[in-house]
């Protein structure tokens, strides 16, 4: 801040120069200064991660097709094994479809499957239950299969299909060979 004295060589300057006038500009051009772009810096290295990533980016067929994907792993399970499920890993034992059922009738077909698969120590099945696109209002057996897999104490996880094996209109789960599955 400065202070309304005026310093003693302020002054002095100022009355020194007191007569003096300005020379005339003849022809004289003021310099414009550069205006410098400014360098988004963060944005390029933003820029450049996301270029790297992309060339570094495993296509997951899992993730291609849109629409309500069912997932589940029961806890004490280790999220790797949803992981495998949902990339189509585990070998599919056998396959159910439940289209042109009643959702009771459904539900009934699919608990008995579910016992007969495990009495055949099938570790992973298939339920072609569809995406409800005919339905009127919701996807009832997409919703109920969901509903009852995630009730069934020898169901580790489930996880729909990829698209070539009916994506979203199907479902892989994984079954415990124990019957003490943690519940």
């Amino acid at each position: 801040m400065q202070s309304e004295k005026k310093k003693p060589d302020d002054v002095d300057f100022r009355e020194a120069m007191a007569d003096v006038k300005p020379l005339p500009s003849r022809n004289r051009i003021d310099p414009e200064p550069k205006k410098t772009p400014a360098i988004a810096a963060q944005r390029e290295s933003d820029d450049g991660k996301v270029l790297r990533e992309l060339l570094e980016f495993e296509l997951d067929p899992a993730e291609l097709e849109t629409g309500e994907e069912l997932l589940y792993l029961r806890p004490g399970h280790q999220q790797r094994t949803l992981k495998r499920l949902r990339r189509g890993y585990f070998s599919v034992s056998d396959t159910i479809d439940l289209h042109h059922m009643s959702a009771v009738t459904a539900k009934a077909v699919l608990l008995e499957f579910i016992d007969q698969s495990l009495g055949r120590n099938m570790g992973c099945v298939r339920v072609v239950h569809g995406k409800g696109l005919r339905s009127r209002t919701l996807p009832r057996l997409k919703i109920m299969t969901n509903q009852t897999l995630r009730k069934h104490p020898r169901v580790i996880a489930f996880a729909s299909c990829l698209p070539v094996d009916g994506g979203t209109g199907a479902t892989n789960v994984l079954l415990s060979a124990r019957k003490g599955s943690s519940r």
